[in-house]
């Protein structure tokens, strides 16, 4: 199997004229990571189309220099889907315009069509975020992602603790999600049989709504509602983009906050729950691999626009003397560390006997660390305002 054959095909239409259009739409349209579900010349010939509901971005050329506002309004009255302006030339106000009107991108042509499918699938994971938020005065959780780019960094272990600890001390209601779908390993950290896993969820038919979604998850005794990954990994294939944001919408709605656990890629599920994360934990380790796969990460997340304001950096295994200080690491990724989480050998006996650290030993350096970060979390903005220090916790004592 190709490594374009998983691949989500966006649905694009192309609308509009300029110098060279016509040129890059041929080259889209066969493009592997682009279906092409139509063109025209112009937006009433398109109408029809446009306002189908299926598509995924608009792709608009205009001759003119300047923002081209008629073109834009016209759209907007078909669909809601992104749209990126093509040009030939523009003006200096061009970009700041188009993005005051809710344009995602404006691209100059001539353009390397590989930037142009980047651009149109970065415009496909914007604008999505909070789409329940118009649907009333009820809940709106928050979604928490932890993620490092690097396997053994202790990513589910913290996953795991993070969310025991917003449901049994917090006393929110939390759901945890496994994303590392081929692989997941939440359910056996915190010792739970599940019956039903996302999978399960994907596949049943109907309209998935909060209560369809409580019937999938397990309920583990501090409180704490699981949905884990697939049994097979050949079944994480099923678990869609479009799929996956509407889970994340319902669950929304359902939880005062959502902890997902991901695998350590930026593939579609990983973008789609991007698009509707409110805080991104992404887990270092003093150790220069790390480092330098995190430092690709921040560079990816830049070139996704993800906002820089939403990244914490998580310092786990923080008193290890490997020869490495925490202010080396801020150095070489020219962020401040939010929050240290000191290694304890009280965590590898709390895995393997299928039991949160938080609750096995909850006055553990470990456990006193990760119920802080949990506590940061619904912290009131003016009060996470005047805490943007590091949060420390003491190594242990010496016996």
């Amino acid at each position: 199997m190709s490594a374009t054959d998983n691949t989500h095909r966006v649905r694009l239409y192309a609308t509009g004229s300029c110098e060279g259009f016509d040129k890059l739409r041929d080259s889209l349209a066969s493009h592997p990571e682009v279906e092409m579900v139509g063109s025209s010349t112009d937006v009433a010939s398109g109408a029809g189309t446009l306002a189908g509901g299926h598509l995924e971005a608009v792709l608009h050329a205009t001759r003119s220099t300047s923002f081209p506002a008629d073109e834009i309004n016209a759209i907007r009255s078909h669909t809601r889907a992104p749209i990126l302006l093509v040009a030939s030339s523009g003006s200096a106000g061009l970009l700041e315009q188009a993005l005051d009107a809710d344009v995602s991108d404006v691209l100059l042509l001539p353009q390397l069509v590989e930037n142009v499918v980047f651009a149109i699938r970065k415009s496909t994971h914007s604008g999505r975020r909070h789409a329940s938020s118009n649907g009333g005065g009820g809940r709106h959780g928050k979604i928490v992602t932890v993620f490092s780019p690097k396997g053994g960094t202790g990513k589910t272990v913290m996953a795991t603790n993070l969310a025991t600890a917003c449901a049994k001390f917090e006393g929110r209601k939390t759901l945890l999600l496994d994303l590392d779908l081929q692989f997941g390993d939440a359910a056996i950290m915190l010792g739970v049989e599940p019956e039903k896993t996302i999978y399960d969820l994907v596949v049943a038919p109907g309209e998935l709504d909060s209560e369809k979604l409580a019937g999938y998850t397990t309920k583990h005794a501090c409180g704490l509602s699981v949905l884990p990954a697939p049994l097979r990994p050949e079944d994480a294939e099923l678990v869609t983009e479009a799929k996956l944001g509407r889970l994340l919408e319902v669950a929304r709605e359902s939880f005062d906050v959502i902890v997902v656990d991901t695998s350590p890629f930026f593939h579609g599920p990983m973008l789609a729950t991007l698009d509707r994360t409110d805080e991104l934990l992404l887990l270092c380790s003093l150790d220069v691999p790390t480092l330098k796969n995190l430092r690709l990460a921040l560079q990816t997340l830049d070139l996704l626009s993800f906002p820089k304001s939403r990244v914490k950096i998580v310092l786990n295994r923080s008193n290890s003397k490997v020869g490495m200080k925490p202010n080396e690491v801020e150095g070489a990724l020219g962020m401040k560390v939010r929050f240290e989480v000191p290694s304890d050998r009280a965590v590898p006996l709390a895995v393997n006997r299928g039991n949160p650290v938080v609750i096995a030993e909850e006055s553990a350096d470990v456990s006193r660390a990760i119920k802080s970060m949990a506590k940061e979390m619904f912290r009131a903005p003016k009060e996470e305002a005047a805490s943007k220090k590091r949060r420390i916790i003491p190594a242990f004592s010496k016996a």
